[in-house]
């Protein structure tokens, strides 16, 4: 096929001709909403650095739920900002804790709405890691067994899907194994498989209050130079028996969503993370970027990269533009 007998723009002359040979489609069915619940009464403080996302108090959460499941999102993922923090995270698997109190709430309010957990200790230890800290650095094992007493509390409390973003060796099978030994083996596991130590993640640490307080975290995420590693990582959930794959975070690394999903037939999940978000902000508020076309163009090329479902900040306002 040669020009000018071939020409690819007949496809293209109208918005109908386009729609019909569209390879790729964004959908509100793949969007999940990241949320921030703040111990306290009647919270509702914007993150600084990321406009439109808030850390709310449960009641308020609840009503931001609502607005969720209004606009067809399928699924919430939330984080947790505790009254207090300590060196092991004991609000992270307490069954009166500020993620626990929530999910009933959620349960109990908006009962049609998934509602996944990040199970990670950063957000309720004082010093900001993931983890029991032995000799400077986070002990692998020793924080397995808290991993699996938050992954469970969050069961109990109601939790739809716990999703380990700690990066620790061996998590998902300890996850798997004291959720079945407690009468949960229905409840999936949706893994941060692949996790990059990445520059991305600033504004989050403003909303979860995350910063670690020495050091750094790439002795337990990965290097964001790496690829084939993302591959081991990825088989490692897989034979521990996780339920879902993720990718964090997705604008930088479309090569590995792309190698996930190649090599591997679990539902693909990638996060579109808080300094991927900020950007895009940013540079709307300077006029520099059309806002509404750029979300839909980003969050449209993971899709067409590879993956099945989006964690994104910009989940309302995909749903709204989707529903026209």
């Amino acid at each position: 096929m040669y020009f000018p007998r071939y020409r690819a723009r007949r496809t293209r002359k109208n918005e109908n001709l386009r729609r019909m040979v569209r390879e790729t489609h964004l959908r509100v069915d793949d969007l999940i909403y990241p949320m921030f619940s703040a111990f306290g009464e009647n919270i509702k403080n914007e993150i600084p650095s990321m406009p439109g996302i808030y850390q709310h108090s449960i009641e308020n959460l609840v009503e931001e739920a609502r607005e969720v499941h209004a606009l067809g999102i399928p699924a919430v993922m939330l984080f947790g900002i505790p009254e207090c923090k300590d060196s092991v995270g004991t609000d992270a698997y307490s069954d009166t804790g500020i993620i626990q109190r929530t999910i009933r709430a959620l349960k109990e309010e908006v009962p049609e709405l998934t509602v996944i957990t990040d199970v990670c200790m950063c957000e309720y230890t004082d010093h900001g890691h993931c983890g029991v800290i032995k000799d400077g650095d986070v002990d692998n094992d020793s924080t397995l067994e808290l991993l699996a007493a938050e992954a469970l509390s969050h069961a109990q409390a109601g939790a739809d899907i716990v999703a380990p973003s700690d990066m620790m060796d061996g998590r998902i099978a300890a996850l798997r194994e004291i959720l079945d030994d407690n009468g949960f083996s229905h409840i999936p596991i949706m893994s941060y498989a692949v996790k990059y130590s990445s520059a991305y993640y600033g504004p989050f640490r403003d909303a979860a209050d995350s910063t670690p307080q020495f050091g750094d975290r790439r002795s337990y995420q990965m290097d964001p130079a790496n690829r084939r590693e993302a591959i081991r990582e990825a088989a490692l959930d897989v034979d521990e028996c996780a339920d879902f794959l993720m990718v964090k975070p997705a604008l930088a690394y479309m090569d590995i969503i792309r190698d996930i999903k190649e090599r591997f037939e679990l539902p693909l999940v990638v996060y579109n993370v808080s300094g991927e978000y900020s950007m895009v902000k940013a540079a709307a508020a300077k006029g520099w970027i059309d806002h509404d076309k750029v979300v839909m163009e980003t969050l449209t090329g993971f899709k067409r990269a590879g993956a099945d479902l989006i964690i994104t900040y910009h989940a309302k306002e995909a749903a709204r533009l989707l529903r026209g």
